[in-house]
């Protein structure tokens, strides 16, 4: 899902490669001059030894005894590969050490990733936490006040989902999270920000998304069931949404949405279990109700939410 441009995050021994790069550099420009070098030397040789009279060099070899002048030359180039040969081997030391400062890289921003997952991610559900959430909505505000752009907020309310925790424990909770975390993952595009803003609350951020296009994500969350011990549980959900205006900050878009919720919750006619419980098996005839065994009984209590 698309997010907003993040700085690279920086690792431990950039300097180095860099400054290993560079000696590479400077190796391969030492080579490359190098072979230059000896190939107008060879040639050089070749062409007093063949042809000294064409070149007007027969006097000269005459009296400095052209074996002499040769070898001269054959001296320098073979110090010239001498040279190059201890060039090879740091070539090969400075090749070595590279790939171990890039693998000790690749380690570190892997690293550096997976703590910035952990900082952005709610660790139960998968879905962003709060901080983030808010951060890219206020990225969003700005954006659809620069640009004209549609955008939603949706606010999220699990029902009685504290009965669930006193008659199941903890543990059935925390399946529910984990539950409505998938569906909704599933019933938002891909450019939507999905949130877990704290306990059963949750807030999707809908960028470029008219009023239309919200109604039509509202229509894919609807009710679900969950298996514990054997016994299936009905799960619905309240939903509060508001459109961007020009003008509005977090709080006061936010603030509708969550008049919107308590609207929906207080206007909504209490429904009994059994009836949720077809309503969540029709909406999703598919699919198959997920199933863990837990020590903590139900309880009998009926504690609202």
């Amino acid at each position: 899902m698309p997010q907003s441009v993040q700085h690279e995050p920086e690792f431990a021994g950039q300097q180095a490669i860099r400054q290993s790069l560079k000696r590479l550099d400077r190796s391969t420009l030492w080579f490359w001059w190098n072979t230059v070098v000896a190939i107008g030397l060879l040639a050089t040789t070749i062409t007093i030894a063949l042809f000294p009279r064409l070149l007007q060099f027969d006097d000269f070899l005459a009296s400095q005894k052209s074996g002499s002048v040769i070898g001269a030359i054959l001296a320098l180039m073979l110090l010239l590969n001498f040279f190059t040969l201890f060039q090879q081997r740091h070539l090969k030391f400075f090749r070595n050490q590279l790939a171990e400062q890039m693998e000790t890289a690749m380690r570190q921003r892997i690293r550096a990733e997976k703590f910035y997952g952990m900082a952005i991610l709610d660790p139960l559900t998968g879905l962003y936490n709060r901080r983030f959430g808010e951060e890219r909505l206020q990225e969003e505000i700005v954006r659809a006040e620069r640009n004209g752009d549609s955008l939603a907020v949706l606010l999220l309310d699990l029902d009685h989902f504290k009965q669930i925790n006193d008659e199941y424990g903890h543990a059935a909770g925390d399946l529910v999270l984990k539950e409505f975390s998938r569906r909704l993952k599933r019933a938002i595009r891909a450019c939507d920000v999905p949130i877990r803003v704290g306990g059963d609350e949750f807030m999707v951020v809908l960028p470029e998304c008219p009023r239309e296009n919200v109604s039509v994500i509202l229509s894919r969350i609807g009710p679900f069931e969950v298996s514990i011990n054997k016994q299936k549980i009905p799960v619905g959900c309240s939903r509060g949404r508001a459109q961007h205006q020009v003008g509005d900050s977090i709080e006061s878009l936010l603030a509708r949405a969550d008049e919107a919720l308590y609207l929906e919750k207080a206007n909504r006619p209490a429904v009994p279990k059994h009836e949720l419980a077809e309503v969540a098996a029709s909406s999703n005839p598919q699919e198959k109700a997920q199933d863990t065994a837990y020590a903590r009984p139900p309880r009998t209590s009926t504690a609202t939410n």
